[in-house]
């Protein structure tokens, strides 16, 4: 008797935010990822809720964008371009799930994201985020990003280094 191999691909999309349920999903995920893998506590939540709450409230869908990953139907990412300046894009809440790295969804969100904004007109896309997270180092990194700048803090129950990084578009 022979077997049948079956091959199993899985599909990843990357859409715009505007579902029902993907602002929220978007505060969940980070709260408990960021608490579970960095032990992180509620002010990072806060933050992130703060961040997805201005984005919904008050956004210029021409200077502004907001996309999340699915692999499979199931919602595994997520990434917002803001507005900074009348220069400057900033890329915020990059997220990728456990269940889905490896499947380069973080730099398909962050493509996604520096094509919008340079499609928008801004000229340099800068990020904030802390020291230690290499998987987003290596995307950021891959996309063109440098290090201007680090910072110690106190933030998020913890002792961190605060990194800004930024590229020309």
């Amino acid at each position: 008797m022979t077997e049948t191999v079956v091959s199993v691909e899985e599909t990843m999309l990357i859409r715009p935010l505007g579902h029902p349920g993907d602002l929220g999903w978007v505060v969940q995920a980070h709260g408990e990822l960021y608490a579970s893998e960095l032990a992180w506590d509620t002010s990072f939540e806060a933050l992130v809720a703060k961040i997805v709450g201005d984005y919904a409230a008050d956004h210029d869908p021409t200077r502004e964008g907001a996309w999340i990953a699915e692999l499979d139907g199931q919602r595994v990412g997520c990434v917002f371009c803001v507005r900074e300046d009348d220069t400057t894009a900033k890329l915020r809440v990059l997220l990728v799930h456990p269940d889905a790295r490896g499947h380069g969804a973080g730099n398909k969100l962050v493509s996604t994201c520096i094509e919008f904004a340079r499609n928008a007109g801004y000229e340099r896309m800068a990020l904030w985020t802390v020291a230690g997270l290499a998987s987003a180092r290596k995307i950021y990194e891959a996309q063109g990003f440098e290090l201007e700048e680090e910072t110690p803090q106190h933030s998020f129950g913890h002792d961190v280094t605060g990194q800004l990084w930024a590229r020309d578009l």
